[in-house]
Order: C-alpha cells, then structure tokens, then sequence
C-alpha cells in the first residue's frame, strides 16, 4: 500500500475529516488533498506530524509492503507519546494501567 493510501485509510480510520487532519499537522486542506490524491511528497518534519496524529510511526507510512500496522508500530507509537508527557501525566496513565491489569487479575 503506497502512502497516499496509508494515510487517507489511517485518516478515515481515526474518523477525521481532510480538514481536521490539516489542522493538527499544520498543513493547508489543499496540501493534504494533494498527499492524499496526487501523492505530493510531504518533507519529513510534515510526515513526522501526520504520522503523530494518525498514531503510527513514519517507518510504517513509508514502508510500502506493510499493509497494516503491527504490534511494534503501535506500541512504538504509544512509547513517544507517553515520553512526551509530562511527569504528572506519566503518573496518571501508569496508575490508570494499574488499575487495569489489577482489574483482569481479579
């Protein structure tokens, strides 16, 4: 699957309309509109954001032989967000995982 079409599945996934999809990364509707139809190559720092945003990693948006993103793909996409949190976020995720794996072994 070519990026153009990783992006606009991983977009309509996410239920994100082409305009919200600019907005988060930065970008004009149009630009996108281009990506995602006319497979305008976005600079790096641009596919880095829309690869934040669409919650996979750049590896996996430019690897045209994998179709679907793995377990490594999105855990390493989990990792970078919660290393961009502050401590006091880090917290509180950690304590909502605690409470989950604390629920399944009951």
């Amino acid at each position: 699957m070519r990026l153009n079409e990783k992006i606009k599945k991983l977009r309509k996934e996410k239920k994100l309309t082409l305009d919200e999809l600019a907005k988060a990364t930065e970008s004009g509707k149009s630009y996108m509109w281009g990506i995602e139809n006319k497979e305008t190559k976005p600079s790096g720092e641009k596919l880095s954001k829309i690869a934040k945003v669409l919650d996979v990693t750049v590896d996996y948006l430019i690897d045209d032989k994998q179709e679907e993103p793995d377990e490594a793909v999105l855990r390493e996409s989990f990792l970078k967000k919660y290393n961009s949190l502050n401590k006091y976020d880090r917290e509180k995720i950690n304590k909502i995982l605690d409470i989950i794996c604390n629920a399944t072994k009951s």
